[in-house]
């Protein structure tokens, strides 16, 4: 079975042998090729290697997105965002609504858990998450990353890629879970999908049913009818997210709370900074902090 790494990669080298497109980043080709998710091409191929300039590489990518050529621009690490986003949320992502110009673009956006430190570490789709004009989509599975290249294709919209490292090895697919009698529903985003759900395989052992709503598609938010009984069966859930919870967490969870009447708390990164070593570090909701969380919201 592939990973999603190798889904990655097959995509990468599709859009630029087959597609014509672009991919354009700092430090492609270099050892690793970015966490192996990059084919062994080159500048003639559309591997285009940037400058260390974080600020410029954002309007570079604009610019071939406005040329036509759906540049796929590799952020390797997501708290970079700081310094690459300006461009695209401000001219890309506004492009067609003004102008009427379309300016479609891959943003391949990067996460990993630990050890990074307080400005490479960590997700960030929330600094997009607030400008018009950008879909955030964080896809965890092959499958799901192949459908959303698909998509991409398909549209002439800026698409942001919330990746995780982390997500890179699995192979597998992650259907929603709708147990019998569900007790408490959850709806987690990128990396901490994982941890849910084996909080919620962990509980079921007990006799506790926890039903599992997987958030593929961040904005615009896609649940299904079902998500929605199931959550006012439960009439209590938790939104799981590895920004931190000021954030989209909070939007989504006051969002499904206009639709639903049910009581949703929020779980993500902590409010303080990240430091390089673990007693300092700031890391995602973890299984056994969801399973904590979800015994005190069933007392």
């Amino acid at each position: 079975m592939p990973t999603v790494r190798d889904t990655i990669k097959n995509t990468v080298r599709f859009h630029l042998k087959e597609n014509k497109g672009l991919a354009m980043g700092q430090c492609l080709t270099a050892v690793g090729w970015v966490g192996g998710t990059l084919p062994e091409l080159y500048e003639d191929d559309g591997m285009v290697e940037l400058s260390m300039a974080d600020v410029a590489g954002g309007g570079f990518a604009v610019g071939a997105a406005l040329a036509g050529r759906r540049p796929m621009y590799v952020i390797r690490y997501q708290g970079f965002n700081w310094y690459n986003a300006p461009m695209i949320v401000n001219y890309a992502a506004k492009s067609k609504e003004i102008w009427g110009v379309p300016c479609p673009m891959f943003v391949r956006s990067i996460a990993m858990e630990g050890g990074i430190g307080p400005v490479a570490g960590s997700s960030h789709h929330a600094l997009y998450y607030r400008m018009p004009g950008v879909k955030i989509v964080s896809p965890m599975t092959p499958r799901e990353y192949a459908n959303v290249y698909d998509e991409f294709m398909k549209s002439d919209d800026v698409y942001y890629v919330s990746e995780h490292r982390g997500s890179y090895n699995n192979e597998e697919e992650l259907p929603n879970l709708y147990p019998e009698a569900p007790q408490i529903s959850l709806f987690p985003m990128s990396i901490t999908r994982f941890a849910a759900q084996e909080a919620a395989f962990e509980l079921a052992k007990e006799g506790i049913n926890v039903s599992v709503h997987h958030i593929m598609s961040i904005k615009p938010l896609v649940l299904s009818q079902l998500d929605y009984i199931t959550l006012a069966i439960t009439g209590k859930g938790i939104v799981l997210d590895d920004d931190y919870t000021n954030g989209i967490a909070k939007s989504i969870a006051y969002d499904i709370e206009r639709t639903v009447d049910a009581r949703l708390e929020v779980m993500g990164l902590d409010d303080r900074t990240a430091g390089f070593y673990p007693q300092v570090d700031n890391l995602p909701p973890s299984k056994e902090k969801i399973i904590t969380k979800i015994r005190e919201m069933l007392a």
